[in-house]
Parts: structure tokens; sequence; C-alpha cells
């Protein structure tokens, strides 16, 4: 059981959720209950997942949750890149997110390869 507040990649990840926050307040309003909402969803759940499975038994388990939010990291990078492609808010206002998402990507692989050790 390891304690995710000490974990550097779940500090870095609510640090981009709440990033990703600040960002869908500037999102159209007509997309509150599309693209922001899922957006958010993203958001909560790189930190989320990554908490949850390291309070799980194993290793393995781990491992496992670390994956989802891997799978959440690419899904956000995914939506952010077309709520600029739609021109719903500029690549500034968005690049720095990307950027800590691929970092945090990184680091769930690191971490992952060091649980199978």
């Amino acid at each position: 059981m390891h304690q995710f507040e000490k974990l550097k990649i779940w500090q870095k990840a609510m640090d981009i959720t709440e990033n990703v926050y600040k960002v869908c307040s500037e999102l159209p309003s007509d997309e509150k209950f599309n693209l922001i909402s899922q957006i958010k969803r993203c958001a909560v759940s790189i930190p989320s997942n990554i908490a949850e499975g390291s309070g799980r038994n194993s290793n393995n388990e781990f491992a496992h949750f670390l994956g989802i939010a891997n799978g959440s990291t690419y899904e956000l990078i995914t939506q952010l890149m077309i709520s600029k492609r739609l021109k719903l808010i500029a690549e500034e206002k968005i690049s720095t997110i990307i950027n800590e998402l691929v970092e945090v990507s990184n680091m769930n692989f690191a971490l992952q390869r060091s649980l199978k050790k």
C-alpha cells in the first residue's frame, strides 16, 4: 500500500486537474454537458485512479489502475486537441497542460515498470 498523497505523479495529476477546470471555465457554456463534462471527468479520473490503485492489495493491481489512469491521460489530450481544432480554445491555453499530461504519462510508465520488478 502506497501513500498516494506523497506520489509525485498524483500531485502532478492533481495540479493538471485544477488547471483543466480553469480552462474549462473559458469554454462556451453550450458545451457544458458535452465536451466540458467529458474533459472534467477525464481530468478527475487520472489522480483518482492513481489513488485507487495505490490502495489496492498488490503491485499488479496498482499497475492495472495506473494503466486506466494512462488511458484517461491520452483521452484528455485528445479532448483538448478537439477543443483546439473546433476553435473553442486557443492552443496557448492548452499546450502547457498537454505537455504536463505527456510528463505524467512518462512518469506513469516508469512507475508501472518499477512495480513489475
